[in-house]
């Protein structure tokens, strides 16, 4: 295989012959597609199927929008020159509106599944009773006639609005749900570790004297992490020979798939929980210590010594910080009296100082105690032993390459999400935003403007990722400011300090909760204490930000020419 470079992802050398040759394969894909298009309309509407949505979506519309999608890419590849200009002068917009795109296309699901189940709840007995293909409640008659307000009866009389009709008579079977669920949440995870990659790059820049990437992609190096990704697709995949080649292969999806079944029952919002279960907090705690085993089984696998060291000092130090982030996690648990995280988190949706952090001084440091173990948890510095490159080359994937060694960092970035939302559900008032909720509930009234403005305000999922991402960059940012910490000094602040001031914590909130009244003169006070506390770190910080933001041409150190003031 001849050299790949970063730039060669974003401006390849194109051959002019392999040029033409992939414009015809996929002009020659939109004719078949299209001509598929043609014949599913002819023949449906010869078995008298002209009228069923379903038979238009998978005979009709299905290969148009591929043979659509075949066409737009010939295009691409054709006119690759103007499209690469147009992607380096407008990288931030096309970044932004992509970003927005998604929070618009993950609502409108949303609301799909939503008014589905208004459906289903609006039927009759009678018509409950009734099982369509599949075992569904609705038939196609039946939600037209509902976005019909009851005008129309049967399925003869569907028109147009049968496509639409079609989609959600699909959407009403929960494997379906299941399914667009998961891949959303892939997508979520894939979308998240890019940019998170190409995140901890420029904070460790800036950290360290330099810009971090800016070539690649134009604003920035925004497409550095695409770049990466297709550069690591093509790399070759090496087993060595002493290697246990099964064992080898599976460690890294043992890695990412638990972490990625997290998401099932990690809410964003009151209604926006893959599954909303009753036990989520002990679920997501067990598939994120499930890891472990595909970390020791990559080091075992390897037939590395360094591999092996890097394992069992994964084996020893996430077990062993387990213990005080999940009593950590009891504080809150006890305080609201539930496992459920969305019953949790809707407890915290009367402003900023009824986040949980603020409830007592037992769960200010339950919240400060669970952080510095999820550290541990996910293996990021100071705690990033298993991996010290000064002493271990790469710790446990030493000898992977290419593919399973970016999916091996996708499990750590997704991991380190898992762990950030969890304490923003149980420490940091989940979905919802400084301001009561309940101030917005007018706006609920106000149909769909109104609930997006409702959630941009006061609470929705938008403030659940942004809470999440700002305790991620806290993670990376830590990683670049501490220095690693020796395997003895790891045990130490877990076995004496971390476990002891964890019990402590948790007999003070078992004894606040039995002898401190709630809106007591003492709860109220240090309520407000804490919240004044809070407040104040929150101020530091933007004030921080904007000191940082009005001096972002210039940087600290001998290397620059023009100085950070006060450096």
């Amino acid at each position: 295989m001849g050299e790949f470079t970063a730039r060669d992802a974003i401006e390849p050398r194109w051959d002019p012959a392999l040029k033409q040759v992939a414009i015809r394969r996929f002009l020659m894909i939109a004719g078949a597609l299209a001509g598929l298009t043609v014949v599913g309309l002819i023949a449906i509407n010869l078995v008298g199927l002209g009228r069923n949505p379903l038979a238009i979506l998978i005979a009709v519309v299905g290969p148009a929008s591929s043979a659509v999608a075949s066409a737009l890419i010939a295009g691409i590849i054709a006119g690759h020159a103007i499209v690469g200009r147009i992607l380096l002068k407008m990288a931030f917009p096309i970044f932004v509106g992509a970003l927005v795109g998604l929070v618009l296309f993950t609502w409108a699901f949303a609301l799909a599944f939503e008014y589905t189940d208004q459906i289903v709840a609006a039927q009759s007995v009678a018509d409950r009773e009734v099982r369509t293909l599949g075992g569904g409640e609705l038939t196609v008659g039946e939600i037209v006639r509902y976005m019909r307000g009851g005008q129309s009866d049967g399925d003869a009389a569907t028109g147009w609005l049968g496509i639409p009709a079609g989609v959600l008579w699909v959407l009403q079977f929960r494997i379906v749900r299941d399914f667009l669920l998961a891949f959303g949440a892939l997508g979520f995870v894939s979308l998240t570790a890019s940019f998170a990659i190409w995140w901890e790059r420029k904070v460790a820049g800036r950290i360290q004297s330099r810009l971090g990437p800016m070539r690649v992609g134009g604003w920035h190096g925004w497409a550095q992490s695409i770049a990466d990704g297709l550069k690591l697709v093509q790399k070759e995949d090496i087993v060595l020979a002493g290697a246990d080649k099964p064992l080898f292969k599976l460690a890294p999806y043992l890695v990412f798939i638990p972490v990625l079944a997290a998401f099932i029952a990690l809410p964003f919002g009151a209604s926006w929980a893959f599954r909303d279960l009753d036990v989520a907090l002990i679920f997501i705690l067990s598939m994120v210590g499930i890891d472990v085993v595909g970390i020791i089984l990559g080091g075992w696998a390897s037939n590395n010594k360094w591999s092996v060291y890097g394992a069992m000092r994964v084996a020893c130090q996430m077990v062993s910080y387990e213990i005080p982030m999940g009593m950590s996690l009891l504080v809150p648990v006890m305080t609201v009296g539930t496992l459920k995280l969305t019953a949790i988190g809707e407890a915290q949706s009367g402003g900023f100082h009824t986040w949980l952090v603020f409830a007592n001084p037992f769960t200010f440091i339950a919240a400060l105690v669970y952080f510095i173990s999820s550290l541990a948890s996910v293996k990021r510095a100071p705690f990033d032993l298993p991996e010290a490159e000064s002493e271990l080359v790469a710790g446990f994937h030493t000898e992977y390459s290419g593919f399973r060694w970016a999916v091996f960092f996708f499990g750590e970035y997704a991991a380190m999400f898992v762990v950030s939302g969890v304490a923003t559900v149980l420490f940091f008032g989940a979905w919802h935003s400084p301001l009561p909720a309940h101030w917005g509930a007018s706006l609920l009234e106000n149909g769909l403007w109104g609930r997006a403005v409702y959630g941009l305000l006061f609470s929705g999922p938008v403030w659940f990722v942004f809470k999440a991402y700002f305790l991620l960059f806290v993670q990376i940012w830590l990683r670049w400011t501490l220095p690693r910490v020796r395997i003895d000094q790891v045990m130490y602040a877990c076995v004496q300090v971390l476990l002891p001031v964890t019990l402590a914590i948790l007999l003070g909130n078992t004894l606040w909760q039995l002898f401190v009244v709630a809106g007591s003169v003492p709860a109220v006070v240090v309520n407000l204490v804490l919240t004044a506390i809070g407040a104040v770190l929150v101020a530091g910080f933007v004030a921080i930000s904007a000191y940082g933001y009005a001096n972002r041409r210039r940087l600290v150190g001998t290397l620059v020419t023009d100085h950070l003031p006060g450096s």
